[in-house]
């Protein structure tokens, strides 16, 4: 796999998504769909490569759990803290968030408020509890260097660290308007080359394994997920 495709294919994202929910009744099911969607039309609205980039990111992320054998209710928190990780970009002005050049000193405060500012919205729903201290910490740094809370090691929750990788590795493969993304196996090499660093050594690895094997194995899916489409078609 080299660069991401640029054609306006839509990813039904739903075929997915984590099903198993039975630790929430049905009414909590129905308000967390109806909150979810809510979400995502605001996110849309906002910047579509966000957007596109979060269903990525949430993508990647659940590969990743799958890999790891995490938990039903793991997973499904990890995909919706994957998915709105960025949601507190709504709130970053547009000439901070897309501007082409590097960010001023100033501007790059405002963009790391980000994290902080999607855990605020979603720290508000009780059903998002986890969701919301994941979404705050996915850019602490394994060395303990990243922000807002400097923590370190494990004791970054661990979908905060999954989120992370996918993250930056969607961040590097993707093509801007001022740059070219990356080939998929140079990224991997710098998740590499960062591990232990800014990175959890064993999510690093799980991440990789999971993402090649994902290639291989489900290459449809897989390579719709580089397109920025639809989570869901009655969302958009």
């Amino acid at each position: 796999m080299g660069k991401k495709s640029n054609n306006s294919n839509v990813l039904n994202f739903d075929k997915s998504l984590s099903k198993d929910t039975k630790f929430f009744s049905d009414k909590e099911k129905l308000e967390a769909d109806n909150i979810i969607k809510m979400m995502l039309k605001t996110l849309k609205i906002k910047d579509e490569y966000t957007y596109g980039h979060s269903i990525r990111v949430a993508y990647f992320s659940v590969v990743t759990g799958n890999e790891m054998r995490l938990s039903a209710d793991e997973m499904y928190n990890l995909e919706l803290a994957a998915l709105f990780h960025d949601l507190g970009k709504i709130g970053v002005p547009n000439q901070v968030l897309n501007k082409p050049s590097r960010l001023e000193e100033d501007e790059f405060l405002v963009m790391k408020k980000h994290p902080e500012m999607s855990s605020t919205i979603l720290e508000d729903i009780p059903l998002f509890k986890d969701i919301a201290l994941y979404a705050k910490h996915h850019h602490e740094r394994y060395d303990g260097r990243g922000y807002p809370s400097k923590l370190k090691g494990e004791d970054i929750p661990l979908a905060s660290r999954i989120i992370l990788i996918a993250d930056t590795f969607d961040a590097m493969t993707s093509t801007r308007p001022y740059r070219k993304g990356l080939p998929y196996q140079v990224a991997y090499d710098e998740l590499k080359e960062f591990s232990g660093s800014q990175f959890d050594p064993n999510v690093v690895e799980h991440f990789i394994k999971a993402m090649k094997r994902e290639e291989l194995t489900n290459a449809e899916t897989f390579n719709l997920s580089l397109i920025s489409g639809d989570f869901l078609k009655d969302a958009a």
